[in-house]
């Protein structure tokens, strides 16, 4: 069974707001990356890598980033749990993983409980290919509306993960290489 992402999304979001515009226009960005490097690879759910990547960011409407149309009561950095929580509720676990473990190049227990961050303390980093592929896609994204498909370098994707800490940007650096087939850096 195939998931329509797109209903999934209307039931959340007033589709006239500018939060459903920003949210639909990078999920779009995000899936273009992430299907084609789904689709040049052997043993992925390309169709299950197009539904979750338009789904990743679902729980952003709870969060409080007007910038972004936003205007819950959150903060922005609880997004993917709560995107987890509404995708169980639609009876989508895998997707749900995708929406929890996308944050960064994921968050570990110990990241969550050494910055203090607001929300559950357990290990969200991606495991399956299929979350790896749209983790990694999602960084070369903003969520900014003028730079709506423009894809970011690698370059400054690195650098961006790298004021995470040195295993954010490690985690994302060989995440490039399995995906580029380059053995040094350069943009994607």
């Amino acid at each position: 069974m195939r998931v329509k992402a797109y209903n999934i999304l209307k039931k959340y979001y007033d589709t006239s707001s500018l939060g459903f515009e920003i949210l639909l226009r990078h999920s779009q960005d995000v899936t273009r990356k992430a299907v084609k490097i789904a689709s040049a690879m052997k043993n992925v759910d390309v169709g299950f890598v197009a539904e979750a990547s338009m789904l990743h960011d679902i729980g952003v409407y709870l969060t409080h980033a007007p910038d972004i149309g936003c205007h819950g009561d959150m903060p922005y950095i609880c997004h993917g749990y709560l995107g987890r929580e509404i995708l169980e509720k639609e009876g989508l676990p895998r997707h749900a993983l995708v929406s929890e473990h996308h944050t960064g190049t994921g968050l570990t227990k110990d990241d969550i409980i050494r910055n203090d961050l607001p929300i559950p303390h357990r290990d969200m980093l991606p495991t399956s290919i299929e979350e790896i592929i749209i983790c990694y896609s999602d960084k070369f994204f903003s969520k900014n509306p003028k730079q709506f498909g423009q894809e970011e370098s690698y370059d400054k994707v690195l650098k961006e993960m790298a004021k995470f800490g040195a295993d954010n940007a490690e985690r994302f650096r060989q995440w490039h290489l399995m995906f580029s087939g380059e053995s040094h850096a350069s943009q994607i």
